[in-house]
C-alpha cells in the first residue's frame, strides 16, 4: 500500500500540468539554438550591414568629385612626303593620305565604315603637323559610332589605303572614282612651299624616332 501510495504521489502532479506541457519543456532544454542542427549560427553583428556599403566603398576614386578623368585621345603626326604624283599628305610612316567622295565635308561623319574600312583603314588621333609646315587646308578630327577619333582635312575625314604596302605609294588615287589624294594647291600653296613642307616633315619624323629610341 505504501509503495502504490508514493507511486500515486509522484504520478498526480503529472497529471495537473495541462497536456504535452512537460515535453515541450524538456524539448527546449535538450535542443540547440533554431538551425545548430544544419550547422548555422547566428550571424555577427557586423554581416548585417548592407551589401551596398562595400560595394560603394571605393567609388570616387577616378577624380576629386568622384567622377572618371576624361579620355585623352591620341595625337597622329601627318606629314607631307614627295611621290610619283607630287607631294602629298601622308602619315607619319610615310602611308598616303585619302579622302572619299561619299564624305560629305564638314557633315563630322564618315560613310566608310564596315568592309570599307577593312579597304580603306581610317586615320586615327587628333592630327597635327611639325613646327614649320604650312598647310594650305585646315586639320581637325570627327568622333566616329564608338568613339573613335578620326583625324580630318578640310572639313574630310582621312584614311589610308591597305593596297598601298610601301611608303609613298598613291595606288587609290581615283579608284572607283571616289578615293583621291591631296596634292597640289590642296596641300601647299606652291611648290617651293610644299617642298619646304616635306623636308620639315621629314625632320619631324627622325626626331621623334629618335625619341623613342633613346627612353
Amino acid at each position: 500500500m505504501r509503495t502504490t501510495r508514493r507511486v500515486l504521489g509522484v504520478l498526480l502532479p503529472l497529471a495537473a500540468l495541462p497536456l504535452g506541457a512537460a515535453p515541450l519543456a524538456a524539448c527546449s532544454a535538450l535542443s540547440p539554438s533554431p538551425g545548430a542542427a544544419y550547422g548555422a549560427t547566428s550571424p555577427p553583428a557586423s554581416a548585417s550591414a548592407p551589401a551596398s556599403a562595400a560595394v560603394g566603398a571605393g567609388a570616387g576614386k577616378s577624380g576629386a568629385n568622384g567622377a572618371s578623368a576624361p579620355m585623352i585621345p591620341a595625337k597622329t603626326l601627318l606629314t607631307v612626303k614627295k611621290t610619283q604624283v607630287g607631294y602629298v599628305l601622308a602619315t607619319a610612316a610615310g602611308h598616303t593620305v585619302y579622302w572619299y567622295g561619299e564624305d560629305v565635308k564638314g557633315s563630322g561623319k564618315s560613310a566608310c565604315d564596315g568592309g570599307c574600312l577593312s579597304a580603306w583603314p581610317a586615320v586615327t588621333g587628333k592630327p597635327f603637323v611639325a613646327k614649320g609646315v604650312r598647310l594650305t587646308g585646315t586639320l581637325g578630327s570627327i568622333t566616329r559610332p564608338g568613339g573613335t577619333v578620326q583625324a580630318t582635312y578640310n572639313g574630310y575625314p582621312l584614311y589610308t589605303y591597305a593596297a598601298d604596302t610601301m611608303a609613298g605609294e598613291t595606288s587609290g588615287d581615283g579608284e572607283g572614282g571616289i578615293w583621291h589624294i591631296f596634292t597640289g594647291p590642296a596641300l601647299a600653296a606652291t611648290g617651293a612651299m610644299a617642298q619646304a613642307d616635306a623636308a620639315d616633315s621629314q625632320q619631324a619624323v627622325a626626331a621623334a624616332k629618335a625619341g623613342s629610341s633613346g627612353m
